[in-house]
């Protein structure tokens, strides 16, 4: 059975993804910051009759913390197939880039991209053991520098700290796929589009369960498949 690690799984995309992947037949690590909510979204899951899912407490801004759930992972088993980069936050308001604070900025980043970064890092060597080893990175269109340059899309008039987040992940996801590109890695980005989550008070046009498929989609990718990537239903600009 492979085995999968999604971050921030405690709730909202994540949640729907663990649950997807675990539907599918992967054996899913759920990844929580808070040890109690993740046991409250793990014994959902069983409530559900799925079984195959464990709860690993993580969180991606604490370096100790990551290193403790890899050895706690490395103690279940002995390959990790699939890593999602889900763990997110939007931030505080106000967030024009002009004006939002500092601490701001450093504290979407610190979940955003380099809990990403540090997250990967750590766990990348157990990944190199997977016959087929997927990343994907939960980004947004709003991560796409082209969009955001059309006048005629409607991120042109978002001008925030979150954004910029995401672009930076975005990068991370180039970087670390032209890296890889000579093995049998698969790491894209991928867009889960504006669902109804606590990031967007809920606001988003469609439901947890059409932003995981996505998700899940990229996360199962055959050999075959393609890297260093942004997706969504289509390949989404840079």
């Amino acid at each position: 059975m492979k085995t999968v690690l999604i971050t921030g799984a405690n709730k909202g995309i994540g949640f729907e993804t663990a649950k997807q992947m675990a539907q599918l037949g992967y054996f899913v690590y759920l990844g929580s910051r808070d040890k109690i909510k993740g046991q409250d979204a793990l014994n959902k899951l069983k409530s559900l009759g799925i079984l195959n899912v464990e709860l690993i407490e993580i969180d991606v801004t604490n370096i100790s913390s990551i290193k403790k759930a890899k050895q706690e992972l490395e103690n279940q088993t002995e390959v990790l197939d699939i890593l999602i980069n889900n763990a997110g936050i939007s931030g505080g308001q106000p967030q024009n880039i002009s004006t939002s604070a500092i601490e701001n900025l450093r504290k979407v980043f610190e979940t955003n991209f380099f809990g990403a970064v540090q997250t990967t890092q750590q766990f990348i060597n157990l990944m190199k053991k997977s016959n087929n080893p997927i990343i994907v990175n939960v980004s947004s269109e709003l991560g796409s520098l082209t969009l955001h340059n059309s006048r005629q899309n409607p991120n042109f008039e978002i001008y925030d700290t979150y954004s910029c987040s995401k672009t930076a992940l975005n990068g991370f996801t180039v970087m670390l796929a032209n890296e890889y590109k000579n093995t049998n890695f698969k790491i894209n980005s991928v867009s889960p589009g504006y669902t109804a989550t606590d990031l967007n008070q809920n606001r988003g046009t469609q439901t947890v369960e059409q932003g995981a498929k996505f998700i899940v989609k990229y996360a199962t990718l055959g050999i075959e498949g393609p890297t260093g990537g942004f997706f969504k239903e289509t390949e989404i600009p840079w």
